[in-house]
């Protein structure tokens, strides 16, 4: 079972996080912490599946952008990984062209319609953001 998704650029900053258990929101600030330091630390040849507490961490880096999800042990890794590849590979399809910028919120600057959409739970929720457009 998932607990958390997480999106982090290369300088440690939380771009989006989702969580799909309590957590309290001192402890989530940790966790995002101490979880996005264990993945900055790796290099490239290094596994992307970290044991964690009591839970595991999978991460997959795309250009300056981890993405991390937190699941149980029993969780299939390899699974999950692909999970990954599959969210990015549908952002990048239903955008044609996704990269993150350094704006707060996360902001998602789609070229092609020259708009900007700040997500939601998905896709089709997310907000349009004409003022935050370059």
């Amino acid at each position: 079972m998932i607990k958390f998704f997480l999106m982090v650029n290369k300088q440690g900053q939380t771009r989006l996080s989702k969580y799909y258990e309590h957590v309290e929101i001192n402890k989530r600030t940790l966790l995002e912490t101490e979880v996005i330091k264990s993945c900055l630390s790796r290099s490239n040849e290094q596994c992307s599946f970290i044991e964690y507490k009591d839970f595991k961490l999978i991460y997959r880096q795309y250009a300056a952008l981890f993405i991390v999800v937190g699941v149980n042990d029993t969780e299939n890794e390899m699974a999950i990984y692909e999970f990954i590849h599959n969210f990015v590979e549908v952002l990048d399809e239903y955008f044609s062209r996704v990269e993150l910028t350094d704006e707060t919120p996360p902001v998602y600057a789609l070229h092609s319609q020259k708009a900007c959409f700040s997500p939601g739970n998905s896709p089709k929720e997310w907000v349009y953001l004409p003022s935050l457009c370059y």
